[in-house]
C-alpha cells in the first residue's frame, strides 16, 4: 500500500510543473473536472481533480478496473467539487 501512495503523490507533483498537460497524463472528464493517469507498478490509478483559482484541487483517486470511469467515482468527485464551490 505505501508504494500507491507514494505513486500518487509522484503524479501530482508532476501535472502542475506542465500544466496544462492534455493526453495520455491529463484528460478532460468534464466541465472543470480532469483526470491524472498514474502508472503505478502493479496497477493504473485515476485522481480527479479541479482548478480553483492557480491551485489544483484534488478530489478522488481510485485504481483502474476497467476501460472506462466508474460512474460512482465520477459522481463522488461532482458532489465534492460541488462542496467546495459552496
Amino acid at each position: 500500500m505505501p508504494y500507491l501512495i507514494c505513486g500518487l503523490f509522484k503524479c501530482l507533483q508532476y501535472v502542475p510543473n506542465g500544466w496544462p498537460l492534455g493526453m495520455p497524463v491529463v484528460r478532460k472528464m468534464e466541465s472543470g473536472l480532469w483526470g491524472i493517469r498514474c502508472r503505478l507498478d502493479k496497477c493504473i490509478a485515476r485522481i480527479l481533480f479541479t482548478v480553483k483559482g492557480t491551485q489544483m484541487v484534488p478530489l478522488h483517486g481510485f485504481i483502474k478496473k476497467s476501460r472506462k470511469t466508474p460512474q460512482a467515482d465520477l459522481q463522488l468527485a461532482k458532489e465534492c467539487k460541488a462542496n467546495l464551490e459552496k
